[in-house]
């Protein structure tokens, strides 16, 4: 007996996920963010002052990033730094800005 091949249309719960992940990049402020986050850790004040939006915008934004699992949170003392954790999460973040780049080039 033959196994049926796996269906290529993901199912509700997957696309769910999938959709909201792709909804963590659908805002310039917070792909800006990431993009400072890319590079290395960084506090809500240097990111504040690298993206040029206030720290109340930064934290706002981080605490969604934080919740959707995109970067994590360190603390150390009084100052609590953010990174990017996950290497899937850089993978996606670097492949969109190369198509991005790429596309550019062609016009």
């Amino acid at each position: 007996m033959m196994k049926e091949p796996l269906s290529p249309v993901l199912d509700e719960h997957t696309a769910a996920h999938v959709a909201e992940l792709f909804r963590a990049f659908s805002d310039t402020s917070r792909v800006r963010l990431l993009s400072a986050l890319a590079v290395k850790e960084q506090n809500v004040g240097t990111l504040a002052r690298l993206v040029g939006i206030s720290k109340s915008a930064v934290s706002h934004h981080l605490r969604g990033l934080r919740q959707m699992g995109l970067v994590k949170a360190r603390r150390d003392a009084k100052e609590v730094y953010y990174h990017i954790e996950d290497p899937h999460i850089l993978t996606l973040f670097h492949q969109g800005v190369a198509h991005i780049r790429d596309e550019n080039k062609k016009f």
